[in-house]
């Protein structure tokens, strides 16, 4: 078997709480986030970001915040996004995911649970 070098192991974002997002998407309501967020999912899934201004690169309107947390502006701002970022272990964990309004009522800086 060859040897593999330990880097080799994480090339990709892993999202962490998928399933959040698709109960999310699931509700009739917000039925149209579906196809947004998997394209979301689809470029997060495949970036390498060690830092922020990796994520502010390839999406440009992302805010950056403390806590090492990243809110994404989803299908034209309808929705809203909020990831904590381990860039260290390359993994995006899923802290919130609602509407403008929704977001307007939360802490995007200390959200810690999705629903």
């Amino acid at each position: 078997m060859a040897y593999i070098p330990r880097w080799d192991y994480n090339l990709h974002m892993r999202i962490i709480s998928i399933p959040a997002l698709k109960a999310f998407w699931d509700q009739p309501e917000y039925a149209d986030a579906q196809v947004p967020l998997l394209a979301w999912l689809d470029v997060a899934t495949k970036a390498a970001w060690q830092q922020p201004a990796d994520i502010k690169a390839q999406f440009g309107n992302a805010s950056v915040l403390k806590n090492r947390r990243v809110v994404f502006n989803i299908k034209g701002n309808d929705y809203r996004l909020v990831v904590a970022v381990a860039y260290r272990f390359q993994a995006l964990y899923i802290k919130f995911v609602g509407t403008h309004a929704q977001y307007d009522a939360i802490c995007a800086e200390t959200v810690e649970q999705f629903r």
